[in-house]
C-alpha cells in the first residue's frame, strides 16, 4: 500500500500455493481428504498417526485405517488442537504445560496472540510438536486474528525446532 509505510500486501492465492510448493520440494507429504483416527505410540513417545480417508469416515464404512510411521508429528489443526486432544484425551498423556493438559483459547488480543503464537510453538510431549494456533489454544494464548504473520513465524520455528531434534 502506497499510504502505508511498513505494510506488505500479496496475493493470497500466490503465497498459499507457493507455501505448499516449496514443502513439497523440501519434501513434505501432504494427504487430501484424511482424517486422524488414532496416535502411534512406542517407548512412551509419539511415532506417527493412524489415518483414514474422511469419506469412510462420515459414511460409516468399516474400512480399516491406514497407519503412518513418523519420527514426530506436528499439530497444525488451529484452534481445536485436534491431535492434542486426541493425545490427551485417548492416550491419557500429561503434555509439558503448567496444567499437563490443554489449557484453552483466549479470546482475540492481535498483538498478543500474534507474539504468543509464535512463542507456544513447540514439542509438548516427546514427538508432538504443535504450532500455530494450535499451540496458541494448548497454552491458553490469545487469538491472532487476521494478520497471519504470526502463524508463518510458528511454521518456521516448528520447522527449525523438528529439524535440529533430528540434526537435519
Amino acid at each position: 500500500l502506497e499510504d502505508a509505510p511498513g505494510y506488505h500486501t500479496l496475493d493470497s492465492v500466490a503465497m498459499a500455493s507457493g507455501l505448499i510448493f516449496g514443502a513439497m520440494r523440501a519434501g513434505a507429504k501432504i494427504f487430501n481428504s484424511v482424517s486422524v483416527e488414532d496416535l502411534v505410540f512406542k517407548d512412551e513417545k509419539v511415532n506417527g498417526l493412524v489415518i483414514n480417508w474422511t469419506p469412510v469416515e462420515r459414511l460409516g464404512m468399516h474400512v480399516d485405517p491406514l497407519t503412518v510411521i513418523a519420527e514426530c508429528v506436528l499439530d497444525g489443526t488451529g484452534h481445536p488442537s485436534e491431535i492434542l486432544h486426541l493425545a490427551t484425551e485417548k492416550a491419557k498423556i500429561k503434555l509439558d504445560t503448567p496444567t499437563g493438559g490443554i489449557i484453552g483459547e483466549k479470546p482475540m488480543w492481535v498483538e498478543s496472540g500474534e507474539a504468543s503464537t509464535v512463542e507456544n510453538t513447540r514439542e509438548y510431549y516427546p514427538g508432538l510438536f504443535a504450532c500455530g494456533m494450535s499451540a496458541n489454544n494448548v497454552m491458553g494464548g490469545y487469538r491472532m486474528g487476521p494478520i497471519f504473520g504470526g502463524m508463518l513465524m510458528s511454521g518456521r520455528k516448528a520447522a527449525r525446532l523438528i529439524a535440529e531434534k533430528f540434526g537435519k
